[in-house]
């Protein structure tokens, strides 16, 4: 069987994946991963008990037990280069065996529920509301370098959405892959769904200008016009497109559900969102910990 080099899996000295400093034993089945680092706490303070405290750059693992479920809270910083390392080293850790650097012949699939804040777009959607994207447009460009991207991905709206927007071939293409519906079922609680473009960025990508002016101008009301099979673009926020691209490649099953802190539409803005993401996160472990 061919071994994977070592420039291409990075193992540390302690036997523990490059960036994550995790070994196969400190992560759960069940993963939430959030962008803010200190919002790890913030979940695992509900925790009957931390297994594992795991910390390096902005990677920061907490592994426990909720309601008897064990279950991870990862930090993967902002963006979608973020989730290109976290998954790929979470994927790591459970199918490849790191002693002798091969793939392991049995697959073991993982469920990763991203909580995280997001930018509405359309402007029936209030501040402090909860949103589940159902499915995430990736402008970041990165599931394009992957060769099987277009086996996840959905190619008619893709080609219907670039029709629409007159899309600048200087931009990446964007793409659009679906969660996992069973793991959508499975957190879901009521929530308003809808499809997030994950952005590169926070300003020019998302139609922000502060001191450069940006290529398109229209930029967020072509995307908010925008309509197929009824559905419309509903939310921006940073890492859901690669989590839900990678995870399908990968074979594991993702989803998000994010507080919507601002309506870029009706220039609106949370006075104080941190008390409605709490609130996420305990609905969020009650059904991990409820449902099967």
């Amino acid at each position: 069987m061919k071994k994977i080099g070592n420039s291409e899996l990075i193992i540390n000295q302690d036997g523990s994946i490059f960036h994550l400093h995790l070994t196969p034993d400190q992560i759960a089945d069940d993963i939430i991963l959030v962008g803010d680092p200190g919002r790890v706490a913030v979940v695992s303070s509900h925790f009957d008990n931390i297994e594992h405290i795991v910390h390096n750059r902005e990677f920061i693992t907490h592994t426990g037990t909720y309601k008897g479920k064990r279950i991870s809270v990862v930090a993967t910083g902002i963006g979608t280069d973020n989730i290109d390392i976290v998954l790929n080293e979470l994927d790591a850790l459970v199918n490849i065996d790191l002693e002798n650097r091969t793939i392991k012949k049995e697959h073991k699939s993982l469920n990763f529920v991203r909580i995280g804040t997001s930018g509405g777009l359309q402007e029936d959607m209030p501040v402090d509301s909860f949103l589940m994207s159902e499915m995430a447009i990736g402008f970041d460009g990165l599931l394009n370098f992957y060769k099987d991207r277009d086996t996840v991905c959905n190619l008619t709206i893709e080609s219907e959405f670039l029709k629409h927007m007159n899309w600048n071939p200087k931009i990446a293409t964007p793409y659009f892959v679906n969660a996992s519906e069973k793991l959508m079922n499975r957190i879901d609680n009521g929530f308003r769904r809808g499809l997030t473009i994950s952005s590169p960025g926070f300003y020019g990508p998302q139609g922000r200008e502060l001191r450069l002016q940006i290529q398109d101008r229209d930029i967020n009301d072509k995307i908010r016009s925008f309509r197929f099979d009824g559905k419309c673009i509903t939310n921006y926020e940073m890492e859901s497109s690669a989590l839900f691209g990678l995870s399908a490649l990968l074979g594991h099953s993702a989803a998000t559900v994010c507080v919507i802190i601002a309506n870029r539409y009706a220039k609106q803005y949370s006075k104080d969102y941190k008390p409605f993401v709490k609130k996420l996160v305990k609905i969020v472990l009650d059904n991990l910990a409820n449902n099967k």
